[in-house]
């Protein structure tokens, strides 16, 4: 016990050295300045940064730094994610040092373009499946569904909407997003922090995660050997597939600010397509940087499926590989529709 007290005594210690100028937690005498206006700035912008220098000391040297990495004033920002971020600056000064933050966001520098689509075919859906995850696999299609004590994984023949294998969920948790990848299918639970892993034929469990700063669980999509996870933020975390712990993330900004509520996604041709919660549409998002190019109002889809009562809104995005084609429906809709987006 006299180990772990002393441990973290000098933990502390050094921790409280580290936030202040020569062990001292005052406030610093310098501040930085940028060309981010009301802390914003463009992508297609270089970041130009000075110091206020409040009490006028002659300042020997300042070194800049854009999220632990070191910047220079004149910082080209077309290659970095979008969002928020933190500016750090060490100044050197007669003998001492101090350093001061500055939070400041990136922002898309284009408008969101705006696609529209055509109807392909229709397929009966089930009315009763509150829809919180679909995908593609061998041409099966794979849905999550979500509501306590309702909650199911299933397999599904999307032409004549036959359930061809099910399990239901616990009752203690609320089904959400899910994606396939070599043989296994992820799916994600809403409040419990907990994942499913199962064998993508027979969907038997076989294993189960827990989420690491992401609070809750919405939707995922993959590509190669990352599998992406929202968790109802503007964020979209990067997971890795063998060990599922989230390795970073990027944040969905438009040119105006950040776009919340990413749910349901799914990966097509290089860009995720995600279903934002209680908007029936989709924000089609560049995995590089997190900004939205393009948008779909499948608003009018929404009059096309049986009006009842327990009727909700648009949610199940998936890509079929060998249709080339996109699919989608809606929380206790009775039709599955395969699209066309259309970008003219």
């Amino acid at each position: 016990m006299t180990s772990f007290k002393q441990l973290a005594i000098t933990f502390l210690s050094l921790a409280v050295f580290s936030c202040g100028s020569n062990g001292n937690s005052k406030k610093s005498d310098f501040s930085i300045t940028t060309n981010a206006k009301k802390g914003n700035i463009s992508n297609n912008k270089t970041l130009n940064l000075d110091i206020e220098n409040v009490k006028e000391q002659t300042i020997d040297s300042v070194f800049y730094s854009l999220d632990g990495e070191p910047i220079n004033s004149g910082y080209n920002l077309e290659n970095e994610t979008l969002g928020k971020h933190v500016l750090e600056a060490v100044v050197y000064f007669e003998g001492e040092k101090q350093t001061t933050t500055s939070p400041f966001t990136i922002l898309n520098s284009e408008l969101p373009k705006v696609y529209t689509y055509k109807i392909i075919n229709e397929y009966p859906h089930d009315i009763t499946s509150y829809t919180q995850g679909l995908e593609f696999y061998k041409d099966t299609l794979y849905e999550s569904t979500g509501q306590y004590k309702e909650s199911k994984l299933r397999k599904v023949d999307y032409k004549t909407g036959e359930i061809l294998k099910n399990i239901n969920l616990d009752d203690a948790y609320f089904g959400e997003g899910l994606t396939v990848l070599n043989d296994k299918v992820y799916q994600l639970t809403w409040q419990k922090g907990t994942g499913f892993v199962y064998d993508a034929n027979t969907l038997e469990k076989i294993n189960s995660f827990k989420y690491g700063n992401s609070k809750e669980g919405w939707g995922l999509c993959h590509i190669d050997n990352t599998i992406y996870k929202s968790d109802g933020t503007e964020k979209i975390w990067l997971l890795n597939p063998d060990t599922l712990t989230e390795e970073d993330y990027i944040q969905v900004y438009t040119n105006k600010g950040k776009i919340v509520g990413i749910n349901e996604m799914e990966w097509i041709d290089g860009l995720i397509y995600a279903n934002r919660y209680q908007k029936d549409g989709v924000a089609i998002i560049n995995p590089k940087n997190g900004a939205v190019i393009a948008v779909v109002d499948f608003t009018p889809l929404k009059n096309l499926v049986t009006q009842h009562e327990g009727l909700d809104v648009l949610n199940g995005i998936a890509y079929n590989p060998k249709t080339k084609t996109i699919f989608v429906t809606g929380k206790r809709w009775d039709k599955l529709f395969e699209i066309e987006i259309v970008k003219e």
